[in-house]
């Protein structure tokens, strides 16, 4: 596996992630690549049909949505990369967006969830790299300022 591929989170920085508050609002960017042509396991219902790694994010998010909703997720932000002003030329990005969500509680509720187990499979078969990053939502305004 090359260097710069990631999917699914580690158990190292999945439990930095548990070790954090679970009971403040939480914000989580996503940054996601796709593969060209979507890899399923072998025996699933999608594998062969060719679904682009995008097809097989939109499957994934309509599989989701609802658990998504249940735990009061919701999407806040959404972009599509246009060119990297500052940092690594190569790096490009086709899918940006920030989860919000009631607290970190509530996601670990989601991603626990049979039916989101399931759905998670579209995004597996879908992602060629990407990177989740949880974030403590601060006021917003007009000023670069912390």
């Amino acid at each position: 596996m090359a260097d710069d591929v990631y999917i699914d989170p580690t158990r190292a920085s999945f439990d930095a992630f548990k070790a954090l508050a679970r009971d403040t609002p939480i914000h989580m960017l996503n940054l996601l690549r796709f593969r060209p042509i979507a890899d399923y396991p072998a025996g699933h219902s999608h594998a062969g049909r060719g679904l682009s790694g995008a097809q097989a994010y939109d499957e994934y998010g309509r599989a989701s949505h609802a658990i998504f909703t249940r735990v009061g997720g919701c999407i806040v932000w959404r972009g599509r990369m246009e060119c990297m002003v500052t940092g690594p030329q190569d790096k490009h990005w086709e899918l940006a967006f920030i989860a919000a969500y009631p607290n970190a509680a509530a996601f670990l509720a989601m991603i626990k969830d049979p039916d989101y187990q399931s759905a998670v499979v579209h995004r597996q078969a879908a992602v060629l790299t990407s990177r989740l990053i949880r974030f403590a939502p601060l006021a917003t305004g007009a000023g670069f300022g912390a």
